[in-house]
């Protein structure tokens, strides 16, 4: 079983091409995803033929949960399908389904290989009901945005604005820095508090300026990574929703910096790097 391995400002992932294959891709992507016995990544992502896009693309979380959206891994994917020749090499820009929904990548090229993508991610969704979020019953059947939401896990106090991109998000802006907090213990029980169904991808950022924001992320099924796309446009819209930020602003992650723009209204656009970093051939 051929794979190459990939990254998008260091969320990494294994891709295949999955278009006549049927595999356990839970159980495989667990095998293959430990850091110690397998290759080691975030995750599975596969490439899958579509009826409705020019191709499907599924992901698996390292847990062997499967992702409704990435967005560091579908620019990896543009450059997967586009750079092997599964489609033509002059793309200019390529519908991919989601569980999220129908994205478009507009991939950049050097030298002739795609190095990076621009990706639509939708219009987020901040009714609690679509995160989903199951919220006390003073404000249970509210309307979103719920911006600065209070919990307490362990002698933490967060106030979390919710937002999904197709997949759940909790963002929390802090003073502390962002190197300092203790995401290790707390974001487990963020991500598995019981007020998230579906449990939680969870942001804590700072805010250097209007412009600027530096944030880790702890992802749902994963555990901390160098970056994760619909974390940073989650806390892009987050900042909006709580006039922190402009339309347009950078989020630097361990792993590297996106570029996210959000109107308020329509559609968040997110643009990155997306790199291969070697192929191999799987056994077990």
């Amino acid at each position: 079983m051929k794979f190459t391995k990939m990254h998008g400002a260091g969320n990494d992932y294994i891709y295949l091409d999955a278009r006549d294959m049927e595999e356990d891709w839970a159980d495989l992507s667990r095998t293959m995803s430990d850091r110690h016995f397998g290759i080691g990544s975030d995750g599975l992502i596969l490439i899958m033929n579509s009826d409705t896009a020019d191709l499907r693309m599924r992901m698996f979380n390292a847990d062997g949960s499967e992702g409704e959206m990435c967005g560091n891994g579908i620019r990896c994917f543009a450059k997967y399908a586009i750079d092997h020749g599964i489609v033509p090499t002059t793309t200019t820009s390529l519908q991919i389904d989601t569980l999220a929904g129908l994205r478009t990548v507009t991939p950049t090229y050097k030298n002739k290989l795609v190095d990076g993508a621009q990706v639509t991610m939708g219009v987020p969704r901040l009714d609690p009901a679509d995160i989903p979020v199951s919220l006390d019953p003073a404000i249970a059947g509210s309307r979103g945005p719920i911006l600065k939401y209070a919990i307490h896990p362990g002698d933490f106090r967060l106030f979390l604005t919710f937002v999904s991109m197709g997949n759940p998000h909790a963002v929390t802006f802090i003073d502390q820095p962002v190197s300092e907090f203790p995401l290790h213990n707390i974001g487990p029980l963020v991500e598995r508090h019981p007020m998230f169904p579906q449990r939680v991808n969870f942001e804590i950022v700072n805010v250097v300026d209007d412009t600027h924001l530096i944030a880790r992320v702890w992802e749902r099924g994963s555990g901390e990574t160098m970056a994760c796309g619909t974390g940073a446009c989650a806390i892009a819209v987050a900042g909006k929703l709580l006039g922190l930020t402009e339309n347009d602003v950078d989020i630097t992650l361990p792993g590297g910096t996106l570029k996210i723009s959000w109107d308020g209204e329509t559609e968040v656009l997110m643009e990155g790097p997306a790199e291969e970093v070697f192929t191999g051939e799987w056994t077990k």
